[in-house]
C-alpha cells in the first residue's frame, strides 16, 4: 500500500513570523499521522528571517525564498523518487514554489489552487512585500527573476496548467491594483463553485488539468479557502468561503485521482486557536480528504 508521506516546512520568509510557522506542529499534535500510510519524512527549515524589504526585488527574503524552495524540491523529490505521496505541511504559501521546482524538475505538471486569494500581486501592489501574496504570480513566470527561474526552470507552470478555485477576493486585490489574472489561467471563484456546486466544479477542474493525457497535477490548500466562520485562524481574513464539508468534497474528488501527484495545507495559523478545536477540525478534515487517495497508483510520469 503506497505512503503518504509528511513533510514538514515551517517556512514564514514570505509572510512573517506570526504563528504560521507551527502548523506542522499544531496538526502532527492532532493526530494527522495516526494512520498506518501516514508516515513521516522528514523536515525542512527555513533560513533566518529577514524583516527588511530587499531594496532591488521590494520583496521580503527573496533570496531566503529561492535557497529554500531548493532544498524543499530537494525532499519532495525524494519522496516522489520513493514512490510515495508527498504531503507537505507549510508555513505560508512560498512553500508552493519548491513543491512545483520538485515537479518541474521532472516535467510539465498542473496546479490545483485552493485558496481564498488569487496570490498573484506584483512586487509594486503588495504593500508589505510579502511573496505569499504573489505565489501564483511567481510560479507562472511573473515577478523578480530570482524567484521565477528558479535553477534555470522557470516559469515552474503554464498559464493553461492552473485552476484558481474558490477564491473570492476579486474586488480586494483590484481595489489593491493586482495585476489581472491572465486568461488562459482557468478561474472558478467561490460564486462559481457555488453555481455549480462544490464536487462538480472540482471535477471540472481537474477535467481541464488532465486534459493531457499524461498530465498530473499538484493540490495547494491555503485553509483560507474555508469561510472564515469556521477558519478564523488565519492573518488575514475576508468573509464567505468554503463550509467544511465542500472542503472535504473538493479534497476528496481531488486526492481520488491517480493523477494527483502531492498536496500541501499552508497559512493556518495555531496562535488564533488557543484551544485547539480549529486544528482537531482541519486534521480531520485532511485526513478524510487524503482516505480517497487510491492506495497504488502511477503518482508520477515523467
Amino acid at each position: 500500500m503506497r505512503e503518504i508521506a509528511i513533510i514538514e516546512a515551517p517556512s514564514v520568509l514570505g509572510l512573517r513570523p506570526s504563528g504560521v510557522q507551527h502548523l506542522p506542529a499544531a496538526l502532527l499534535d492532532a493526530g494527522l499521522a495516526d494512520h498506518p500510510r501516514l508516515v513521516h519524512a522528514g523536515r525542512v527549515d527555513p533560513p533566518a528571517y529577514d524583516p527588511r524589504r530587499d531594496p532591488g526585488t521590494q520583496v521580503l527574503n527573496p533570496a531566503g525564498i529561492a535557497r529554500y524552495s531548493v532544498r524543499l524540491a530537494d525532499a519532495v523529490g525524494a519522496v516522489l523518487d520513493d514512490d510515495r505521496f508527498p504531503f507537505v505541511l507549510g508555513g505560508d504559501c512560498t512553500v508552493l514554489l519548491g513543491n512545483l521546482l520538485a515537479l518541474r524538475r521532472r516535467g510539465r505538471y498542473g496546479l490545483l489552487f485552493l485558496d481564498g486569494h488569487t496570490d498573484f500581486y506584483q512586487p509594486s501592489a503588495e504593500p508589505a512585500g510579502e511573496a505569499a501574496s504573489m505565489e501564483l504570480a511567481l510560479a507562472t513566470g511573473r515577478g523578480p527573476r530570482l524567484l521565477t527561474d528558479l535553477e534555470g526552470r522557470g516559469p515552474l507552470l503554464r498559464d493553461e496548467d492552473v485552476v484558481a478555485f474558490g477564491f473570492r477576493d476579486s474586488a480586494e486585490s483590484h481595489e489593491a491594483g493586482m495585476q489581472p489574472l491572465p486568461p488562459q489561467l482557468r478561474a472558478i471563484d467561490l460564486d462559481g463553485v457555488r453555481a455549480a456546486g462544490a464536487a462538480v466544479a472540482v471535477r471540472g477542474a481537474i477535467t481541464h488539468l488532465t486534459h493531457d493525457d499524461g498530465a498530473g497535477y499538484w493540490v495547494h490548500l491555503d485553509v483560507d479557502v474555508l469561510d472564515d466562520a469556521v477558519m478564523p485562524a488565519v492573518d488575514y481574513r475576508i468573509p464567505g468561503g468554503l463550509t467544511w464539508a465542500e472542503l472535504e468534497s473538493v479534497l476528496r474528488t481531488a486526492l481520488a485521482d491517480e493523477r494527483a501527484v502531492g498536496l500541501d495545507v499552508t497559512i493556518f495559523n495555531p496562535s488564533l486557536d488557543p484551544d485547539g478545536t480549529i486544528a482537531a477540525r482541519l486534521t480531520a478534515c485532511l485526513r478524510r480528504g487524503l482516505s480517497a487517495r487510491p492506495p497504488g497508483s502511477d503518482l508520477l510520469r515523467a
